[in-house]
Order: C-alpha cells, then sequence, then structure tokens
C-alpha cells in the first residue's frame, strides 16, 4: 500500500468506555480533560503487560508504529517504549515530547541512543503544548505564540547537534555552543507535528516531515493541507500529511454503529458539560474545532448527529480532549473514507479504539486487508522538494 498505518498506545488507561483513562485534565492524545470513575471491569491500568499486549498486536496486524502520548496523568512515553522494544521486532515508536521541557541538545541525544538500540525504531512527534496548566506543571509559563516560536529554535538546534559538525545557536529562547552527539543517528528521525494555529504553521513548513491534523471533514481537512503545503512551498520543501482519528469498524455498518452508541450510552450530561467546560479553557485551536463539531449534539442527544461526514463520527469528541473524531461503519465504508481523504494528499492514519487491543484487531483483519485489495495511493501535490533535510 501506498498509505502508512499506525495504532495507538494508551499509556493513561484503557477500557469499554470514553469514562476511561481522562483522569484530572489528561485526555487520549495528552491533552487535559476530565473524567467520572469508572466501573474496574471497565478499567484497565497501562502496565507494561498489557501495554505488550497492544504492542505485540498492532505489530502482528502489519502497523507500521504506534503513537505514544504525553501528559501528566500518561507513563512517561520514552520510558515506556524503550521498556517495549525487546517485546517487538520491527514495530517504530513514535514519541511524543515537548519542546522546553528539557533541553534540545539532551532530546538529540536521547534521541540517538534510542535510534542505536533500537536499530532505527523512533518517530518524534512534536507537542508544543496547549492547555497552560498543564505546562505549568512543568514549571513552563510562556504563551502559547512563545511556545511556537520556542519550538522552532529547539528542532533548529536538535537538527544541528545531528548535522556531525558541532553546532552553536544563539536565539531568544536557547544559547548553546558546540551542540552534537556522539555519533549521529542513522536513520535520522523523522518529526511529525500538528497545529491549527497561525504560529504552527511556519514550525511545520521548516522543520518537520509529517504534519498531523484531527479528523474533521475532508473540505476542512483540505483547506488546512492547501495552507501548509504553500507554506512549505515557500520554504522549498514538500511535506507528508497524516491525520488522527479513532475507529469503530465491523463487518457491517449496523454493528459498528451499534458499537459507537454504547461509548456513550449513560453517559451523565452534567460529567459531559464539565468535561466541556474545562476543554473551553483551553488555548488550543485544534481543540476549538473538536468541540465545534458535537456543540449541537449537546442539545438534542440524538447520537447520528454527531456524524459530521459519512462515517466521521464526533462522539469520542464529547469526553475526551485531543482528537475527538471516530471512522465508524462497515470494514468495506471505514476503507472507503480511508481512500476519500488520501485523495486529499493524506499519507499516514493514525488510529485507535475502545479498547485499544480488542480494536486492533477489529481494523488490522477488517480493514487493512480490504485496502490491500484496493491499494489506494494518496494524491501527490508536487511542490518544492521531498521533506527529508
Amino acid at each position: 500500500m501506498g498509505l502508512r498505518f499506525h495504532w495507538f498506545l494508551p499509556t493513561a488507561a484503557d477500557g469499554r468506555s470514553l469514562a476511561v483513562g481522562t483522569r484530572g485534565t489528561q485526555g487520549p492524545d495528552g491533552r487535559d480533560s476530565t473524567s467520572p470513575s469508572c466501573g474496574a471491569d471497565r478499567f484497565r491500568a497501562p502496565d507494561i503487560d498489557y501495554m505488550t499486549q497492544v504492542a505485540q498486536a498492532a505489530e502482528r496486524q502489519g502497523f507500521d508504529a504506534i503513537l505514544t502520548p504525553t501528559g501528566t496523568w500518561c507513563e512517561d512515553a520514552w520510558l515506556i517504549t524503550a521498556a517495549l522494544l525487546r517485546a517487538t521486532e520491527r514495530l517504530k515508536f513514535l514519541v511524543a515530547f515537548r519542546p522546553g521541557l528539557m533541553s534540545p541538545t539532551l532530546l538529540a541525544q536521547m534521541a540517538a541512543t534510542y535510534q542505536r538500540i533500537s536499530r532505527g525504531r523512533l518517530l518524534l512527534n512534536v507537542v508544543t503544548g496547549g492547555e497552560q496548566d498543564e505546562q505549568a506543571r512543568f514549571g513552563d509559563h510562556l504563551s502559547k505564540n512563545e511556545r511556537y516560536a520556542r519550538t522552532d529554535e529547539f528542532l533548529t538546534v536538535v537538527r544541528g547537534a545531528w548535522s556531525g559538525t558541532p553546532f552553536d545557536f544563539k536565539g531568544k529562547y536557547y544559547d548553546v555552543h558546540g551542540a552534537t552527539v556522539s555519533q549521529p543517528p542513522s536513520p535520522l528521525p523523522e518529526f511529525y507535528f500538528g497545529g491549527s494555529s497561525d504560529g504552527a504553521g511556519p514550525v511545520a513548513a521548516r522543520h518537520v516531515q509529517t504534519y498531523l491534523t484531527w479528523g474533521e471533514s475532508p473540505s476542512a481537512v483540505a483547506h488546512k493541507l492547501s495552507w501548509i503545503r504553500k507554506l512549505a512551498a515557500a520554504e522549498g520543501r514538500r511535506i507528508r500529511f497524516g491525520i488522527r482519528f479513532h475507529v469503530i469498524t465491523r463487518d457491517t455498518s449496523a454493528e459498528a454503529w451499534a458499537a459507537a452508541e454504547r461509548l456513550i450510552d449513560g453517559l451523565n450530561g452534567n460529567e459531559i458539560d464539565r468535561v466541556q467546560r474545562m476543554l473551553s479553557r483551553s488555548q488550543s485551536t485544534s481543540q476549538a474545532r473538536m468541540s465545534e463539531l458535537h456543540a449541537s449534539f449537546r442539545g438534542s442527544g440524538n447520537h447520528r448527529e454527531l456524524e459530521i461526514h459519512p462515517n466521521v463520527w464526533a462522539g469520542v469528541g464529547l469526553m475526551r480532549g485531543g482528537a475527538g473524531t471516530a471512522l465508524v461503519g462497515s470494514h468495506t465504508e471505514v476503507a472507503d473514507r480511508i481512500e476519500e481523504y488520501a485523495a486529499l494528499g493524506i499519507e499516514e492514519f493514525i488510529v485507535s479504539g475502545f479498547p485499544h487491543l480488542e480494536e486492533a484487531y477489529w481494523f488490522g483483519e477488517g480493514v487493512l486487508p480490504e485496502l490491500r485489495r484496493r491499494k489506494p495511493a494518496p494524491a501527490h501535490h508536487e511542490l518544492g522538494r521531498p521533506a527529508m533535510a
């Protein structure tokens, strides 16, 4: 296939309910939200044995990589994925990290070591951070625009430290002399990055290999991709595009929609309102776009009104911060939607489900074989040169 598919490692918690794993203000992508307590029969702690099962299932089903989130309520992404290296053979680990919470030269050294001991299985997800309270827990009090400016400098230093030549840099946030590593990683870990704010686009255009968006309607996604393409072209680069969805796929459409309804069955309206009030305080433009997708449902209560486009369902965002949409339908229908987004230029799909162990098999055994038969390829827009530098 011309497309890449990645799974998700639920290092906060897992289970059969949207209420699982959102303690405090933590959402499924390392963002903050809130949650009521959950019955023990619906909760799976993120211990190393269960994380091993999820990672091995993803590898067995043919996923290329697995995204590991970052945040207060998640297990540390670096430590838990390093522990999973010996339990897997080829699966790559897309490790989320926050610039500003460590030195860029230290990040360059950690990534170089990781790349050597994993034999090239590290990818890096850059999370600038959209939650002021979450950043403050780590002693970071910069404004949103300043965080993007710092990320720009951070990635400049990391790439300089990997160049093989001692790198000097003096900016507003970093002043380093002779930044380097003992041995540049080979291959260089690729950067993944997302953001809908004005400050996010230039960072993506200059530094990353794959720009990520959360799942919205095809028209909204197309508009965002056009924005990033133009910025990348101005830098003489062409970057790849990825999208983040949850998935609920079954043998029939009716079974899939019944499973989606069960995820939100019995959710307390007061708890949903409380989650949404907290999410409304987010500084993330992407989070605001997610919240807009299900605003009408909160007045009607009709779960099918959460379908914002055929087979694109905004129900996940009712109780969770971060990526809030799911592809819902039969295996054929979900494959149809994936082809529709690929036609926009999406090359990588980061997907997940509840619970992550079982849903990895539903998607891996139902949708991936269908896509292999079809052999879809992403639409390419030739602007500039490939973004491998």
